[in-house]
């Protein structure tokens, strides 16, 4: 069974993002709403299965990052993905800062 996660981490201040708001989109073209909890983290997709195909994050970052640093350069993130048939377990961590961005596969 596939599942995913995700983690997103302030770099300017070495701290999670807690209240980023975050779209996941499936590949039948549904949007699931989510938000990251105290810890950056999110891990729920109102019940969603997770099957292969292509999978787009959208991290709404703008509001975090005006609130706690004053300045956003990049008001959102998308991440897209590909999950395959019996891939198992997929982290899709998130490092920001008010001008920059990184991704990768966690674990």
């Amino acid at each position: 069974m596939n599942s995913l996660s995700s983690h997103v981490l302030d770099t300017t201040i070495g701290k999670p993002a807690a209240g980023i708001e975050i779209e996941l989109t499936l590949p039948s073209g549904l949007t699931i709403d989510a938000i990251t909890d105290e810890d950056g983290r999110c891990n729920y997709w109102q019940g969603a299965e997770i099957k292969p195909g292509q999978y787009r994050i959208r991290f709404l970052t703008e509001n975090y990052l005006q609130a706690i640093h004053g300045s956003c350069f990049y008001p959102f993130v998308d991440v897209t993905f590909n999950i395959e048939e019996k891939a198992g377990h997929h982290h899709i961590p998130l490092l920001i800062s008010p001008f920059g961005f990184s991704s990768y596969r966690g674990s």
